[in-house]
């Protein structure tokens, strides 16, 4: 690759030093609490980067499509949880991967998911490990503690040697600004985990996998007794949102979308780039919280910010710069052809425009691809 000046823009930079200090970070912590990782890899979606959390590892990781579990296959990783709910169409694909020396668990929280992998795997005489998904805060799917049915998807799972234990996702800290609530937020997530396990435990039934994560929890738990696995993603590029919320502040995200300013309307206090939604994505994840960055913060191309310097609007192929409402900044002058950097509101769906990411390492310019769809 040549330099990052030669490249059409918009694309991708990943700065590799920050990403590299997030994932120490994290892991570090994981380490003084003594509680294995399972890192999310549907944030980076790519094996250069996999590899910098598991330079000679297999695993463990989780993913959220079966494409990405059989990407990681191929690159050798034996250990996958695929966190996101079974349905029976997908359970030929688990299948093929298990036995070829995978071992895929997978999700569910109903009877008839149950009993549909159960049949699945007593037809062709294997094993599908399964968990069954906790709701610890009412965000996303998931049975609730106390539920009935919790102990007699297990009883279907185990009599049939497909129950593995249990995993939740505390999607609620995302809501949690102040380091006490996520704090609590984490020990509620643990809390309701071990309590669960319990029930299991006292009704005869095995719970080995105890997994529970967010970002957000995984940086503020202060004690996981009782947890056996945390699983988070985003951590690793870090973005607004979790600036927002102080998981990382802004200097810590390691990847923008670079983009050409294109034109300017003074009449309406605006500049105009050639990074519309297509490339910065249509999430609005910072719009409740205190500061909002509307599709993307904005930076020269040494990463520093402008002062309330925003993407306020974007269209296909057209991102709108502008000063935050109510701010006294006045508006940069950038000339047609400049470039700028814009920080992502939500480093998952911004990275899943691109096919790849550009990399200044060192004294070299690299390219590392990433995976995309189902």
């Amino acid at each position: 690759m040549t330099n990052l000046a030669d490249l059409t823009t918009p694309y991708l930079l990943l700065a590799p030093d920050k990403m590299r200090a997030n994932i120490a970070r994290l892991q570090s912590h994981m380490s003084t609490l003594g509680i294995p990782l399972r890192p999310h890899v549907k944030t980076a979606k790519s094996i250069d980067i996999v590899r910098q959390l598991f330079p000679t590892g297999k695993g463990p990781i989780t993913v959220s499509t079966l494409k990405e579990a059989e990407y990681f296959a191929e690159h050798g990783f034996t250990d996958m949880t695929y966190a996101v709910g079974i349905s029976p169409d997908k359970l030929l694909r688990v299948a093929r991967l298990n036995q070829s020396g995978v071992r895929l668990s997978v999700l569910l929280d109903s009877k008839a998911q149950a009993e549909a992998v159960v049949s699945f795997a007593k037809r062709d005489s294997f094993n599908i490990p399964a968990l069954i998904e906790i709701d610890c805060d009412g965000e996303r799917a998931g049975l609730q503690r106390g539920d009935k049915k919790i102990v007699e998807i297990a009883r279907i799972l185990h009599e049939n040697k497909q129950f593995s234990g249990i995993l939740m996702h505390a999607g609620g800290s995302y809501h949690c600004p102040d380091k006490a609530a996520k704090e609590a937020a984490a020990e509620h997530e643990r809390e309701t985990a071990v309590a669960v396990r319990d029930d299991l435990l006292a009704a005869g039934l095995p719970c080995d996998v105890v997994s529970v994560g967010s970002t957000p929890t995984a940086h503020f738990a202060k004690d996981l007794s009782g947890v056996t696995e945390v699983r988070a993603g985003v951590y690793v590029f870090h973005d607004l949102v979790m600036a927002g919320i102080h998981v990382c502040s802004p200097d810590d995200i390691a990847i923008s979308v670079v983009a050409t300013v294109i034109g300017h309307r003074p009449d309406k206090g605006w500049i105009m780039t050639d990074a519309g939604w297509m490339a910065l994505s249509r999430d609005r994840g910072t719009a409740q919280q205190e500061l909002d960055q509307g599709y993307g913060l904005v930076c020269a191309m040494d990463g520093t910010p402008y002062t309330d310097l925003i993407v306020s609007s974007t269209s296909q192929e057209h991102g709108v710069l502008s000063v935050r409402k109510g701010s006294k900044a006045k508006l940069p002058k950038l000339e047609i052809g400049s470039k700028v950097r814009i920080l992502p509101n939500h480093a998952c769906a911004t990275a899943s425009q691109f096919a790849g990411y550009v990399v200044p390492d060192g004294d070299e310019l690299v390219y590392w691809p990433r995976i995309n769809g189902w």
